[in-house]
């Protein structure tokens, strides 16, 4: 057992001098003071440094020395002493040093207690900013976009040039590292999506089993569906911010994950467009693709989608009030849908329930929604609104404000080009909801 090896070579060999180094710079293993980084005036660092450099002077011809310095390095990196890592690299302190126990080397250990100036300190004299740890393949930047307390060590990374797109070896790069990570509850990562983003995270990476940031969200969104109505809320409000994020860098949220046509991200939000309401506003207003980007209509269509989940949902409605608001959030979704699509190219195989024949509760509201979408499918569409749906689709991708704000037309045209912003939900239709709410 190699740890096991690595432990005992610590406690028998080198720990006294990492102990003699942490003791002079004032973190004592294992003591109180170990876990204790208190701010010091330059005199003091100065002072230490002096007693450090003191003690590396007696202790330089022992048979330990260059492991035992290194170790420390280590420590001294976990705790974020720059000047003492600094002295320890001048004495011969190996950059690359593994801890025996966790295999994580000092850049790392700085990355996870989000330590900024020491890895841009670290990388200065040399350490590998690409360097991945034995156990899980994770880079630094792998590291540092796992918790958005590390935002810091993510943003000094970036700028010392750490590759924004490398892949460990199973093709994950440091988007589907935060990505995977953030579970909407206890971890947020859209700072560091964000910023990984706009330094040229690739949109559409993939890992070797598959996995990419649409099948993250996806998974994540209907993580929502089983919980209480409180997750579901802070869940929802986590995948909006990242599908804003990811869909204004080019996401298509509607292309199927594989070629067996795993349910798309547009695909799940209509599916379940009662309890995912402003996630499917949201992709609607985007110009996303209301029939599969991959396969066409014949894999799925959003109109036929919607309408299906509004009979299940109709179904299972306890009272009027509770139809009226699924009937109307149907209309608002068609509503929004055809700015950016005038002709939603009904499906003339949708079967619908026949009002008197039928027991469905609501079957006649349901025709009538489905007799209004034909009819105004059946006209041809204004041509402003043919104009609208062209210029949009031009000033892809979505947000389209900043883009309009600069054509050469009037404030009135502009506000007709974008409709998403005299859009306000009512109260109740801006968060997620879990199952549970249909009971």
């Amino acid at each position: 057992m190699p740890f096991l090896h690595g432990f005992r070579r610590i406690i028998y060999e080198y720990q006294p001098l990492v102990d003699a180094v942490m003791c002079v710079v004032g973190l004592e293993e294992g003591g109180a003071a170990a876990h204790v980084d208190r701010g010091r005036s330059p005199d003091e660092e100065a002072g230490l440094r002096k007693s450090l450099t003191e003690l590396l002077e007696r202790e330089s011809h022992s048979e330990v020395f260059l492991e035992g310095i290194s170790y420390a390095l280590f420590k001294v990196a976990e705790r974020g002493l720059v000047y003492a890592a600094e002295t320890l690299l001048r004495y011969g302190a190996d950059l690359n040093f593994e801890d025996p126990v966790s295999y994580y080397n000092p850049l790392h250990i700085a990355v996870l207690r989000n330590r900024p100036s020491m890895v841009k300190m670290l990388v200065g004299h040399g350490a590998d900013i690409e360097k991945r740890d034995r156990i899980h393949e994770s880079s630094p930047l792998d590291l540092a976009g796992e918790e958005s307390e590390r935002l810091p060590c993510l943003l000094t990374l970036l700028d010392l040039g750490a590759d924004v797109n490398a892949r460990d070896k199973h093709g994950k790069t440091p988007l589907l590292h935060a990505l995977a990570s953030s579970d909407g509850l206890t971890v947020h990562n859209t700072e560091s999506i964000q910023h990984l983003l706009e330094r040229g995270a690739d949109v559409n990476a993939s890992t070797v089993d598959g996995e990419t940031v649409k099948s993250s969200l996806v998974f994540l969104v209907k993580e929502a569906l089983d919980a209480s109505v409180e997750d579901a809320a802070e869940i929802g409000n986590f995948c909006l911010k990242a599908t804003r994020l990811l869909l204004a860098h080019g996401l298509d949220p509607s292309c199927c994950m594989n070629e067996d046509g795993e349910p798309s991200l547009t695909q799940t939000s209509l599916e379940h467009f009662d309890l995912f309401f402003p996630l499917a506003v949201l992709l609607i207003q985007s110009g996303a693709s209301l029939v599969c980007s991959y396969h066409g209509d014949s894999c799925w269509s959003g109109y036929s989608l919607l309408l299906q989940r509004l009979h299940t949902s109709l179904q299972q409605c306890s009272d009027q009030s509770q139809a009226s608001e699924l009937l109307e959030q149907a209309e608002v979704l068609l509503d929004l849908a055809m700015v950016d699509v005038p002709l939603l190219q009904l499906s003339p195989q949708l079967e619908l329930p026949a009002p008197g024949q039928d027991p469905h509760p609501y079957a006649q509201a349901l025709v009538d929604l489905h007799n209004r979408a034909v009819q105004r499918d059946a006209n041809p569409p204004a041509l402003r609104c043919l104009c609208r749906a062209f210029i949009r689709s031009h000033l892809q991708p979505w947000p389209l404000e900043d883009r309009v704000k600069l054509l050469p037309l009037p404030d009135r045209m502009k506000d007709f080009l974008l409709p998403e912003n005299s859009y306000t939900p009512k109260p109740g239709w801006e968060h997620f909801k879990p199952k549970q709410t249909q009971q």
